[in-house]
């Protein structure tokens, strides 16, 4: 079915705001006795994204939580303002599959008060907010009927989700909803209301990329204890039903005052794809290497000499079937604004680069232009990676070389720059910083849906057998 538009650009009563008073939070961090969340959705799903780019698994999960293909979906695209082009409404839905998109917006209050325009929604599945300034969101649809239909949709069990300042908007308290384009304005009193899906919850997005980790404790949590406070990266994700959640995407998300130990020197808890968390009881429910023979102790003692920051350093990342088991830095100094120490400071890739230049695309005269680098540089959201023309030379992180080994496959593009064998009959894909197989790896077994990326500055680093001795006890061999 085509997308059916429900557009109008009615200026007029659209300066309706929420109350002025904050989410109070109350006792949601107490489970129910009875098992009623307390947090998260009593029925249906939230799915909250970081903005940047979304891998296929982000819409995927969507599509699924809303009943399939078929279902309707809304899209709201009203937090972006004067970027909206009502023709392109729900191109990422479309292009994952779904068949029944309508696009829903207007600036005009009355409008989003009417019987007749809300009811065009009354069977939907699905509610997606995309990115631009949540305070539009506040002003078109807060207290309204509109409104109210959106909760119907999590009433009839389907899934409200959102990125960018759609993930926002789906917590209890606003931040950064000032009606300003300056983000940094991170409380504002006329703004501090969200929709609310999931209680005594502030939710911050593109938290990484734009440096953002401290500002949820500097500028809340640490004076509000009753708040849980929720991040997340660009293209990660929190799938939230009932009070438990799961992280799935291309990166980290964070937790702010949970009763589990924060990250060490930092005011947050890290969470990878694949972890699972309370949000009632505010803990960590498993980690997604506790389902395998990995252990964050054997991966510990294979890279301990590294500890030592005189030795440069050692960032190394495993991941299997879209779960990341292992996102560690060893050696590597407290970052600027809380950068994880896995997306920052670059390392040389060495011929690991091979990887990356063969993605690139030369000009007639054989020359990488600077619009090629930049497409290679951000595939899959990659955030910082640097090309050095003169040596042809890259320089990166696992966090990034990860997002752009997601990114590739994601676009079923054959990876090119690896050198392919078979082992013990099954395909492996292999480069390392050194071709003797030292100093960094990147290793995929595509057959098992697993990568392995290391780096490090040190010449004499045994990268090969390292990957070997974690293929080994990840294996089971």
């Amino acid at each position: 079915m085509p997308a059916l538009l429900l557009l109008c650009a009615i200026t007029a009563g659209c300066a309706g705001k929420t109350g002025t008073t904050a989410a109070t939070g109350g006792d949601a961090h107490t489970a129910s006795a009875t098992g009623t969340p307390r947090v998260g959705p009593r029925t249906g799903s939230v799915m909250v994204v970081g903005g940047g780019q979304q891998g296929p698994e982000v819409f995927a999960k969507f599509i699924e939580l809303a009943g399939g293909p078929d279902a309707l979906i809304v899209d709201v695209p009203t937090a972006g303002g004067d970027s909206i082009d009502a023709s392109d409404g729900g191109r990422g839905l479309k292009s994952a599959g779904a068949r029944n998109v309508v696009v829903y917006h207007t600036t005009s209050r009355t409008l989003a008060d009417a019987d007749s325009f809300v009811a065009k929604i009354a069977n939907a599945r699905g509610v997606w907010f995309g990115g631009g300034r949540h305070y539009r969101l506040v002003n078109s649809y807060a207290g309204t009927k509109s409104e109210r239909a959106f909760q119907a949709v999590l009433d009839r069990g389907g899934v409200v989700g959102g990125s960018s300042a759609g993930a926002s908007i789906l917590g209890d308290y606003l931040v950064r909803g000032a009606p300003s384009n300056d983000n940094r304005l991170f409380n504002h009193p006329q703004y501090l209301k969200g929709f609310a899906y999931l209680r005594g919850v502030a939710i911050d997005q593109h938290v990484v990329a734009r440096e953002r980790l401290p500002d949820l404790h500097d500028s809340l949590t640490s004076r509000r204890p009753d708040l849980l406070g929720l991040s997340e990266d660009e293209g990660t994700v929190w799938v939230v039903r009932g009070d438990s959640a799961e992280i799935i995407g291309r990166n980290k998300a964070f937790v702010y005052n949970g009763r589990d130990a924060n990250d060490t020197g930092k005011p947050f808890l890290t969470l990878h794809p694949g972890d699972r968390y309370n949000l009632a009881t505010r803990r960590v429910v498993s980690r997604a290497i506790s389902a395998t023979p990995l252990t964050q102790k054997f991966i510990d003692n294979l890279f301990a000499s590294y500890g030592d920051a005189a030795r440069g350093g050692a960032t190394v990342l495993v991941a299997q079937g879209g779960k990341v088991l292992v996102n560690r830095a060893y050696g590597v100094a407290v970052q600027r604004r809380l950068t994880p120490e896995t997306g920052a400071p670059n390392f040389a890739l060495g011929e690991l680069s091979a990887v990356l230049n063969a993605a690139l695309a030369s000009d007639s005269m054989g020359r990488m232009s600077v619009a090629s680098v930049r497409r290679v540089s951000s595939v899959g959201g990659a955030q910082r990676l640097a090309y050095d023309s003169t040596t042809k030379q890259w320089s990166g992180t696992v966090d990034d070389l990860y997002r752009f080994d997601q990114g590739r496959s994601a676009q079923n593009t054959e990876p090119k720059g690896f050198r392919v064998d078979t082992e013990r009959g099954e395909v492996v894909q292999r480069v390392f910083g050194i071709s003797d197989g030292h100093r960094a790896a990147w290793v995929r077994y595509p057959g098992r849906k697993t990568t392995i990326i290391m780096l490090t500055t040190d010449d004499r680093f045994d990268a090969k057998s390292t990957v070997e001795r974690i293929t080994e006890r990840l294996f089971a061999r």
